[in-house]
């Protein structure tokens, strides 16, 4: 009896999961129609009938009250988790005893980061959130929830079968000579030539990294990549897994195998750094051609479970290859969440994958746009507690700094763009009221346009990272057979 719903102010569904005992439930108790066609929009709105009540109570409680509830427990002792994020409500519930609090509070917020990865900083904006995590075509809205879904199953799987998943820390398989040899190879080989092709389509591979099931065998940050956060990380694992599960009971051999055939040390939870720009690497002992790290194993057990590979079927490549993905940045001029990349997953083995993480062309664009949004929040801040002329524009970079740099920014977009219109009449609108000689200037009434402006500036990132525009005959991504390349060569 589980369920994970989100939900806007007027209690209209914006997501939901539900585990087929409390499905049953809710069928049971409104005798939602499941006529073909008409499944999803019917037990939409029997959950929504359920509860409308608990949500309609809670923005009661804050607009009376200025607080709210944030867990109960009913009589038949499910458990019923709150947490108001912006205008979307999270409502976790258990019903079986499996979870507690504890439990439901993380799952809500595993769900909050998966879509704050998937959506990026339209999260920011509860009104263009609820328009991508509800779409009007209900064909469109059944693939995106199911995705979701999905997604939060594998998360419940690993946090139930998965030590690192428990403890939320990656884990890395030690095995110093092997590990060591992978990195090399993505470091000399893999990145190296992915970077210098006419066929990547201007992307930058930035990470690569091996994961054997859930465990990184071998992670790789070119010079100029920032450290990857752990909570991307484990996100990024979830993705994977999610794409090309693990059969566990299949693809790994029991504990006696693992010591006679692997010699691995302890495994061990750690977040990894940026690779070494020294390339420390290329001092050690090994044999080396050139700048090609030589593989020479001797041991027959070794040999054997190489030959033996070839004998698996690998995974077909998943048809969502690359994913867009929002991950957090950190550059020497400050913090970037939510900065676009491209996710490319590709299966070697099965249970062996290698993930790759690129920059793409116009991540410069997201940059600009979080600083905007950054200076309209905290004005928009001032405002509220009371601050008004100078005191509300004050601060690094100012207001008066912004205003320059936006008016450049709206011309590079150039006009064609309806959004990029809808942000120039917003902004003159803005600039008429705070600086014009004889307007009302900085106050309280110049709240509702720093969140218009807020509004339109998350409408261009959306515009620019999650909606397919421009010719379809420019690549945009690395190209197919480069990553098909890429995989024959790590396999």
């Amino acid at each position: 009896m589980k369920c994970l719903l989100i939900a806007s102010e007027s209690a209209e569904v914006l997501f939901h999961w539900t585990d087929p005992e409390f499905q049953q439930s809710i069928q049971e108790q409104y005798g939602a129609s499941q006529e073909e066609g008409q499944g999803l929009p019917a037990f939409e709105d029997s959950i929504s009938t359920l509860f409308a009540p608990i949500i309609i109570s809670c923005s009661t409680m804050v607009d009376r009250l200025g607080d709210s509830y944030t867990s109960f427990t009913t009589e038949n002792n499910h458990i019923y988790v709150l947490h108001q994020f912006d205008e979307c409500l999270y409502i976790a519930v258990n019903g079986d005893g499996e979870e507690g609090e504890d439990d439901l509070r993380r799952k809500i917020y595993v769900m909050k980061k998966m879509i704050e990865v998937l959506f990026g900083m339209v999260t920011l904006s509860s009104n263009l959130l609820r328009k991508e995590l509800r779409p009007q075509d209900t064909e469109q809205r059944a693939r995106l929830w199911k995705h979701l879904q999905s997604l939060l199953e594998t998360y419940s799987h690993l946090r139930e079968n998965d030590q690192s998943f428990l403890v939320e820390a990656v884990e890395r398989l030690i095995h110093p000579t092997l590990c060591e040899q992978c990195i090399e190879f993505l470091e000399r080989r893999l990145v190296q030539q992915l970077n210098s092709s006419v066929e990547r389509a201007g992307e930058e591979v930035l990470h690569a990294f091996i994961l054997v099931h859930t465990k990184l065998l071998a992670f790789y940050s070119s010079r100029n990549a920032s450290t990857l956060a752990t909570s991307d990380l484990l996100a990024l694992i979830i993705m994977a897994q999610n794409m090309y599960p693990s059969n566990v009971d299949q693809d790994d051999p029991g504990p006696e195998d693992v010591e006679s055939t692997s010699g691995s040390g302890p495994e061990s939870f750690y977040t990894p750094e940026p690779s070494p720009t020294d390339r420390d690497s290329s001092s050690s002992d090994k044999p080396v051609r050139g700048s090609t790290p030589v593989f020479e194993f001797v041991d027959p057990d070794i040999q054997m479970a190489e030959d033996s590979l070839q004998t698996l079927e690998v995974p077909p490549p998943d048809p969502s290859t690359p994913r867009r993905v929002f991950l957090e940045v950190s550059l020497k001029e400050g913090l970037y969440p939510m900065m676009p990349h491209s996710m490319y997953c590709l299966p070697l083995w099965p249970g062996i994958t290698l993930v790759l993480l690129t920059k793409i062309p116009t991540s410069a664009v997201a940059m600009s746009v979080y600083k905007f949004l950054e200076a309209f929040a905290k004005l928009e801040m001032r405002l509220s507690e009371g601050q008004e002329g100078s005191a509300a524009t004050r601060g690094q970079p100012t207001i008066h700094d912004v205003r320059s740099k936006l008016d450049k920014f709206i011309k590079a977009l150039g006009p064609s763009e309806i959004q990029s219109a809808q942000l120039q009449n917003v902004w003159t609108e803005f600039k008429n009221r705070a600086f014009a000689r004889g307007g009302p200037g900085f106050n309280k009434d110049l709240i509702p346009w720093c969140k218009n402006m807020k509004t339109q500036l998350c409408g261009i990132y959306r515009q620019c990272f999650l909606i397919d525009s421009g010719p379809a005959d420019i690549p945009r991504c690395l190209s197919p057979g480069l990553q098909e390349r890429a995989q024959t060569m790590v396999q």
